[in-house]
């Protein structure tokens, strides 16, 4: 999964689009200036001649990750609906449902296909870029709301994404500047698996991991481990969604070694889309190194089915 620099393809861009490779597309705030432009951006990337067409992402979790503001609905942090499950536990479902419908609304109205949400993370307290953009440090509340969101999503014919597996919120350092570890035994770790738990057994679309290190399981970032992702994901817990990598740009994952070398960890590690943002360069010298690689056909229609539907 890759992005664009600008707010219109250049034929570089088209060039790469079109790589048997790359699978998808990420957008950010630099590639929205209103909503005009947008929609003539989104018809250009989804009709690049290619078979399957681009899968077409975004973060939009609402709160400060919102990446377009601008003619579109103002979604407050997740937070505000776990203090408000404090008070009315209903209310706070009602609404976190309608967050997760508007989002899912606007974002298909231009043909995006995949919102890179529900946060799943507990808060702690201790990370600042997980911080608000978690539901709550409780279980139960983080899943109450977590399913509302989810149902609001699907209801707008997008799938959800749940991240950050198995929990980012317990660790000071951010994976986008370096590599957090977390120490905590496994049994403390199962508590923070318990939400991503309840969304799998719903049937949660696809997940995305955590660059972070469990020491009590895996030497190698969650993100890039086999123990995480075959044994416990697929394996112990059932998961049959896409699995997304975080982005392979991130400091958090550059412990692995060259972007290759990232790339080929997580793939061997069974991540079936892997992001590569905001560093082109790394993405043409990867489909180079990468070029005899064959998609797997279980990848591919794990894909697939991340695809928005009409509603």
């Amino acid at each position: 999964m890759v992005d664009v620099g600008g707010q219109e393809l250049t034929a570089e861009d088209r060039e790469i689009l079109a790589h048997p490779l790359v699978g998808g597309l990420i957008l950010f705030t630099r590639n929205y200036r209103d909503p005009e432009q947008l929609a003539a951006l989104c018809r250009d990337i989804l009709t690049v001649p290619r078979k399957p067409r681009l899968l077409l992402a975004v973060d939009h979790e609402g709160g400060r990750v919102q990446r377009f503001r601008v003619g579109f609905t103002r979604i407050p942090a997740m937070r505000t609906l776990g203090k408000l499950c404090e008070e009315d536990p209903a209310r706070a479902r009602d609404e976190a449902r309608l967050h997760g419908l508007t989002i899912g609304q606007e974002l298909a109205a231009y043909g995006i296909d995949l919102c890179f949400a529900p946060v799943l993370d507990r808060d702690y307290g201790v990370s600042t870029v997980i911080g608000d953009r978690a539901f709550d440090n409780r279980c139960a509340t983080i899943i109450e709301l977590a399913r509302a969101f989810r149902a609001g999503l699907n209801a707008a014919g997008l799938a959800a994404t749940g991240k950050h597996y198995p929990g980012h919120g317990a660790v000071a350092a951010d994976s986008h500047h370096e590599l957090p570890v977390d120490r905590r035994s496994m049994e403390a770790l199962q508590e923070d698996l318990a939400p991503f738990e309840a969304l799998i057994g719903d049937g949660i679309e696809s997940l995305m991991m955590a660059h972070v290190r469990y020491t009590a399981v895996d030497q190698t970032p969650a993100s890039l481990s086999k123990i995480w992702i075959q044994d416990i994901l697929r394996k112990r817990s059932g998961f049959a969604g896409a699995i997304f990598c975080d982005d392979l740009s991130m400091h958090g994952a550059a412990v692995a070694g060259s972007m290759e070398d990232r790339a080929r960890l997580a793939l061997e590690a069974g991540c079936d889309m892997l992001p590569v943002c905001n560093d082109r360069a790394s993405v043409i010298a990867l489909l180079d190194a990468l070029k005899d690689l064959k998609p797997q056909k279980a990848a591919s229609d794990r894909l697939k089915k991340l695809y928005r539907r009409e509603v």
